[in-house]
């Protein structure tokens, strides 16, 4: 099953009446009317009334002293805004059911839920090891059923309490205890790469953030929406505190005034804990805590900067670079949640806690995301270059019962298929001969009972969902793709030709990955592509 595509909803305009003003300025904060906040101030309009009713869009421009046709234009860019016409009555729950491959291959039918529930079809959720995954309102359902799933929606859900943690590199930082330069050589002697999926050398982003003039600003990415990816989710429930304390360790290396952590929507749990986490942290740089809307292409970080800035997520055309011109302008560091995860604890535990790891060539520890046809699905934290048959025998307990390997994703939808019997490190730069690459280290298993095309069809439409539209390559190649895949017989020089334009022309990474859903199917899998 695949997600719906994504819908531009347009409702006609409405005047703001004096009451709908007044219900929207009580309920927002002091500040609402920066134009940044206008995403933030969406979804505690949503929270509140279920929905994006027109008469509080018609009175959130005028008090935002916009144009309705810009609160438009962002409310029907994000999958997770609904908006409805004033006499519509609101959903008294929304459940989206996650369409990714780990839980496509355990189907799910939720049964009779509660009237006025409305069921969606969503994307990958990050849920992945634990198939079937479902979000009944801002709550995640694991192993989900149609009992588990009503009994969530009548129940409160549970706060995720961080443990104590007292920031301790962070306070040497600030002593003085810990030079800058000593800082960034530690991370230098550890090879540390950005974990997001482009693998750009940490040490040497960071120095470049720093030698523009400032003010400078810090930006974490926990927006991680690729199909198969939930190792930054686990980072978050089982250490914040040390995420946090590297993404003030940035900060203070770059000398940056702010700190923005941008939260997957999708992982609404655990806004809650952060919120909380934010308001209390040492030294004297704010982090301000901002939620996405379901957009996969606000993963790319000068998309994810738009968005900050409460417009659509439509990535940038570069040069110039984030790092020189980003938020608002300002030269920015953009790292991920799993990179300063291990900023702090390299500095901890020193550079050879990671240097003296690896295998095949390769140095370093990397977090795999295991998901699929495995006994013990999740994240595991292994030697970077480990093999493929190396991470299931030895990190996942082997294969399911019945199953044999068959084909694996080695960077989720974005790094294609490859079949049992290629095994390359997984790891940057390794798998690139083969026509794909490790991305962000998303690993799904396939076996003998799992179907490559239909897997690869749902993966297209995935692609067709999220692409943001801005350029013609992408927004009408990733349609065309689903045309072609889902007919029965493929016609191999047209998808190719379709793949060539999509990897030369579109902008961002979504379009020029998106081919490698089919084309890794046709290299390596002739027999199945007939």
């Amino acid at each position: 099953m695949s997600a719906a595509p994504r819908t531009h909803r347009r409702l006609g305009p409405a005047a703001a009446s004096s009451a709908s003003v007044a219900e929207v300025v009580a309920l927002l904060p002091e500040d609402f009317r920066r134009r940044d906040l206008l995403i933030e101030n969406l979804h505690a309009l949503q929270d509140r009334f279920g929905g994006l009713f027109r008469r509080h869009l018609a009175a959130l421009a005028e008090e935002m002293r916009l144009a309705p046709a810009e609160i438009q234009e962002v409310a029907t860019f994000y999958a997770h805004f609904r908006l409805l016409g004033d006499g519509e009555a609101a959903p008294k729950a929304v459940v989206r059911r996650c369409t990714g491959p780990a839980c496509a291959m355990r189907p799910l039918d939720l049964g009779s839920l509660p009237e006025g529930v409305v069921v969606e079809d969503a994307p990958c959720m990050g849920l992945c090891d634990h198939a079937p995954a479902v979000l009944a309102g801002k709550v995640p359902v694991r192993a989900a059923d149609g009992a588990k799933v009503a009994e969530t929606l009548v129940s409160a859900g549970c706060e995720i309490v961080p443990p104590g943690y007292d920031y301790p590199i962070l306070a040497r930082c600030l002593s003085g205890e810990l030079p800058r330069d000593e800082v960034l050589a530690e991370i230098d002697a550890a090879g540390l790469r950005g974990m997001g999926g482009a693998g750009f050398p940490t040490s040497r982003k960071w120095r470049t953030v720093a030698a523009q003039a400032g003010p400078r600003l810090v930006v974490v990415n926990a927006d991680e929406g690729e199909p198969g990816t939930f190792k930054d989710r686990w980072f978050l429930e089982t250490n914040a505190a040390r995420v946090l304390e590297g993404a003030l360790i940035a900060a203070w290396a770059v000398e940056a005034d702010e700190v923005y952590l941008y939260l997957r929507d999708e992982y609404a749990d655990l806004h809650k804990m952060l919120a909380g986490m934010v308001k209390d942290l040492p030294g004297s740089v704010p982090v301000h805590l901002r939620r996405g809307a379901g957009a996969y292409v606000c993963g790319e970080e000068s998309a994810l900067i738009e968005s900050l800035e409460g417009k659509r997520g439509l990535p940038r055309q570069r040069p110039p670079y984030v790092a020189e011109v980003g938020l608002f302008g300002r030269p920015t560091l953009v790292n991920n949640v799993e990179t300063l995860y291990w900023v702090s604890r390299i500095l901890a535990e020193g550079a050879e806690l990671f240097a003296s790891e690896g295998r095949n060539g390769h140095k370093g520890l990397r977090t795999y995301s295991v998901s699929g046809r495995v006994k013990a699905p999740g994240v595991k934290i292994a030697p970077n270059g480990i093999t493929i048959t190396e991470l299931i025998d030895e990190f996942c307990g082997g294969m399911e019962d019945g199953h044999i390997l068959a084909a694996y994703l080695p960077g989720g939808a974005s790094g294609g298929f490859l079949p049992a019997h290629i095994r390359p490190p997984l790891a940057f730069g390794a798998i690139e001969e083969h026509g794909g690459f490790i991305g962000s280290a998303a690993v799904v298993v396939f076996s003998q009972a799992d179907d490559l095309r239909a897997a690869a069809l749902d993966l297209a439409r995935f692609f067709a969902h999220e692409s943001c539209g801005q350029c013609t390559p992408c927004r009408v190649g990733t349609a065309k793709s689903v045309d072609l895949l889902a007919k029965p017989a493929w016609d191999g020089e047209l998808l190719g030709d379709l793949a060539s334009v999509m990897r030369d022309a579109s902008i961002c990474g979504l379009g020029q990955a998106a081919p490698n859903v089919w084309q890794s199917l046709f290299r390596h899998f002739p027999e199945v592509v007939k």
